[in-house]
Parts: C-alpha cells; structure tokens; sequence
C-alpha cells in the first residue's frame, strides 16, 4: 500500500513555506554596508542609520530594510543633503 508521505519524509498536502526574513548582525550588517561597528553604533545612537530591531538585548537588522535604507542613501551631487 501506498502512503500520503513521499519518499522525501513530506506530506502529500504541503503549505507553502512562509516568506523569510533574513536578520543579520550588527557586525553582518556592517560588512554588507562595508562600514566599521562604531558607524553603525553611532548611526544608532543618532537615530540617522538604518533602522534595527532590539530583541532582547540582541541588535539585529532585518536584511531588506537595511537594503533600502542603503539604496536611499544614493546621491547625485555632493550638494544634496
């Protein structure tokens, strides 16, 4: 007799997998933005970097948002503030 698992270990009837949400580091995020930890520490404590997420006493930043804090960070001058 067959089963409703595959060979694989899955069921016959599987949810799609949720979207993931990559979450990286202070020192990850640092090497993503090729910055020291002291930039991003500070760009904290100024409130002018790329918004993070406190988990506990952990500092984690969320891959995509870090991704479009950097894209619109993009100058065409030196003039633009």
């Amino acid at each position: 007799m067959s089963s409703p698992m595959s060979s694989t270990g899955g069921s016959a009837t599987q949810k799609p997998a949720p979207s993931s949400v990559v979450l990286l580091t202070p020192k990850e995020a640092a090497l993503r933005l090729r910055v020291s930890d002291s930039f991003l520490a500070k760009k904290r404590m100024t409130g002018d970097g790329p918004p993070f997420l406190r988990i506990g006493r952990s500092i984690r930043y969320s891959e995509a948002t870090l991704m479009q804090w950097m894209r619109a960070q993009q100058r065409s001058s030196t003039s633009e503030p």
